[in-house]
């Protein structure tokens, strides 16, 4: 997909820092910051909140089917609303995490939420960060990173949020699921987050790809 706009892709595991390196980022450089992860976690809260099995393709295409969804941007961020509410608060929520890997999963729900991050494209420069951007979202972009770090530090960095996720089980999944698999994208510059602060991998991102 061409774009007249600049498209900064970066993508990693969960709790690598990439949201936060991703926001930091956008601000620094005045572009749109977009969190994928946010968008397939409302989707599960969606599926969640109507009693749908995640699992069950067909029953969540039913769903996203008949749901008025919005996706929006407002304060340099992208927004979100499902049937008139926004999820936002419930994103975190314990068993929004542990079923929104079969929702990421699902084909019919990573081609209606990348055809709505493609959108975003078209009305502003982005900084847009979740697991397939760079990769399948927007492959032909020059400014690919992937953001990774030890999976010791990512499980602190997970506790520290109050978070429990199963790490090694979600990177499993993610990386071996066959819709848009988790992976380093060509051409992308990998950093490891382990020992830096998030300003200092903001840092390694620009000098990186010359930004």
């Amino acid at each position: 997909m061409e774009t007249p706009h600049r498209i900064i892709a970066i993508d990693g595991p969960a709790a690598s820092g990439k949201s936060t390196v991703a926001r930091l980022l956008a601000k620094r450089l005045g572009f749109v910051y977009i969190n994928t992860g946010a968008m397939y976690r409302a989707v599960t809260w969606l599926a969640l909140r109507h009693g749908v099995d995640t699992s069950d393709a067909q029953a969540v295409s039913a769903l996203l089917d008949s749901t008025p969804m919005e996706f929006d941007v407002a304060g340099g961020e992208g927004t979100i609303r499902m049937e008139g509410i926004d999820p936002t608060p419930h994103l975190n929520d314990p068993d929004v995490a542990a079923h929104v890997p079969a929702i990421a999963a699902l084909p019919k729900v990573r081609e209606l939420l990348v055809a709505r991050q493609r959108e975003y494209a078209r009305h502003a420069d982005l900084v847009m960060e979740g697991r397939d951007i760079g990769t399948v979202v927007f492959p032909e972009t020059p400014f690919k990173a992937y953001i990774d770090a030890s999976e010791e530090v990512r499980a602190k960095r997970r506790s520290d949020q109050g978070l429990r996720d199963d790490l090694a089980a979600r990177d499993k999944k993610d990386s071996t699921r066959a819709a848009a698999p988790l992976k380093v994208a060509e051409g992308a510059q990998v950093i490891d987050s382990t020992c830096l602060t998030a300003e200092g991998v903001v840092e390694e991102v620009m000098r990186r790809l010359g930004l």
